[in-house]
């Protein structure tokens, strides 16, 4: 499904001098390479500032990769022309951290979703009916009442919007989702409830899905296999149980051990 070979993606920032023009490098992602496969959930961990939500975003064409290559389904993302990437991307898909930043604040719940939706089937602008079918068929897939869509995001709790951005990044019926940090803005108690739809979805829709977490509990419930970054490099790859049990990178193990313990 998706293939990264030596990803980089570096920043020049300049250091801040009055009287010199000295810059720095930034080695957000230095050289990463992943494949996932079709329908599979690679789980992403790390510690805040290591390049996780970097390298989700140079994968989305967001920011521009430095080097290397990202390749989904036989195509080379990094060397297609910006109206092919924004063609291809209704394939790849995204949930951002926070819902209410994601959310257009002046959209209804219907207007967010419909826009998304006639992006893949531009023939539903023409058919008002068909279109609010499919709206409330997305919105009941995700566990959120029909009756709300012409509700704006504000007028809903977290959970409930984390919904509406799962809807909106299913609408264009992608392959690939790519999850950063989905739950960590949420109570603990609704984290189970969004992380059990993904799982759901994942197997309704045959999924494919990256979930970016600096939670490794959260990552082990739902990951297939995961990959540990840390400082732009992935430094320990493996199935989610090998990784949790039987860590190799020193890593990885102290990541485990400031898990705290009841």
């Amino acid at each position: 499904m998706l293939e990264l070979q030596d990803v980089k993606t570096h920043f020049t920032v300049n250091k801040g001098l009055i009287f010199s023009k000295q810059v720095d490098t930034v080695k957000a992602v230095n050289g990463v390479s992943l494949s996932i496969k079709d329908g599979e959930i690679l789980g992403l961990v790390g510690e805040s500032g290591c390049g996780k939500s970097t390298l989700s975003r140079t994968i989305m064409q967001l920011i521009p990769a430095t080097d290397g290559t990202i390749t989904l389904e036989g195509t080379e993302l990094t060397g297609l022309p910006k109206n092919e990437v924004r063609a291809r991307r209704l394939d790849f898909q995204m949930i951002f951290q926070d819902p209410y930043a994601s959310l257009n604040p002046r959209m209804t719940v219907f207007t967010s979703l419909a826009e998304a939706l006639t992006q893949r089937h531009p023939a539903l602008k023409k058919n008002k009916s068909k279109l609010t079918d499919a709206v409330v068929e997305l919105m009941e897939r995700c566990g959120l009442n029909p009756s709300f869509m012409q509700k704006y995001p504000h007028e809903f709790s977290g959970g409930q919007r984390q919904r509406i951005a799962i809807a909106r990044a299913l609408a264009p019926e992608p392959k690939l989702i790519i999850a950063d940090e989905p739950v960590s803005a949420l109570d603990v108690s609704i984290q189970s409830q969004i992380l059990n739809l993904l799982l759901d979805l994942r197997k309704e829709l045959n999924l494919t899905m990256i979930f970016i977490s600096h939670d490794l509990s959260v990552v082990r419930y739902i990951a297939d296999n995961i990959a540990v970054m840390y400082k732009g490099e992935i430094v320990e790859y493996g199935e989610a149980d090998r990784v949790f049990n039987q860590p190799e990178h020193p890593y990885t193990q102290r990541l485990l051990k400031a898990i705290p313990q009841l």
